[in-house]
């Protein structure tokens, strides 16, 4: 370095500056230790997502109430409040959400012994709503034809009755069993079913 009076630049040494460039260097493009993660395929989920739960309830919040009992829905994975159904759906089912539960995006392929199984269960659980119905519509025939046999029993008896009182009957058997002067005595010619008597 020459220090001339007229020279007030600084000067830098640049045999020191490479050298700290060239370890730079080095310590960028070794490789490092570091493992990757290694995280678990999607999964289905086993539980339910409750959505109804606060639904129509009023809560009172103030600067105290903890986020996990704030207004929304909270999330104690990801230690977060989303404010409505929709979004907290989009949430659980988003990236991040799952990289929290130690999930990557990515789904296992299934062998076809696996999608076999998954259509026999789907048959079975098919089979058993086809039991089902079929009940249901066999008690639904059991109650019509009882309907049917109540109507013709009804039917029946508004006959027997018909019948009765063309015979000349009246419906009335009391009052025929005694002569017409006796019944005209007591004061009843019949109880109105026919005219015949009076």
């Amino acid at each position: 370095m020459t220090m001339r009076p007229d020279d007030h630049r600084r000067k830098w040494d640049k045999n020191e500056y490479q050298k700290l460039a060239q370890e730079r260097l080095l310590n960028q493009t070794a490789p490092k230790e570091e493992e990757p993660v290694q995280r678990e395929n999607l999964k289905r989920r086993d539980y339910k997502v409750d959505l109804d739960s606060k639904l129509g309830k009023s809560v009172v919040i103030n600067k105290n109430t903890p986020t996990s009992q704030s207004g929304g829905y909270y999330c104690n994975v990801c230690d977060c409040v989303v404010k409505d159904s929709i979004n907290f759906l989009d949430h659980i089912n988003g990236k991040k959400h799952q990289r929290n539960l130690g999930m990557s995006m990515k789904v296992e392929r299934s062998t076809v012994d696996q999608v076999k199984e998954r259509f026999q269960q789907n048959k079975k659980k098919m089979e058993e709503k086809q039991k089902d119905y079929e009940l249901d519509k066999r008690l639904r025939e059991a109650k019509e034809e009882e309907d049917r046999y109540k109507e013709h029993r009804k039917e029946k008896r508004k006959e027997r009755k018909r019948k009765a009182e063309e015979n000349g009957s009246g419906g009335n058997d009391f009052a025929n069993g005694l002569p017409d002067d006796m019944a005209a005595i007591m004061g009843f010619s019949g109880f109105g079913g026919s005219k015949k008597n009076s």
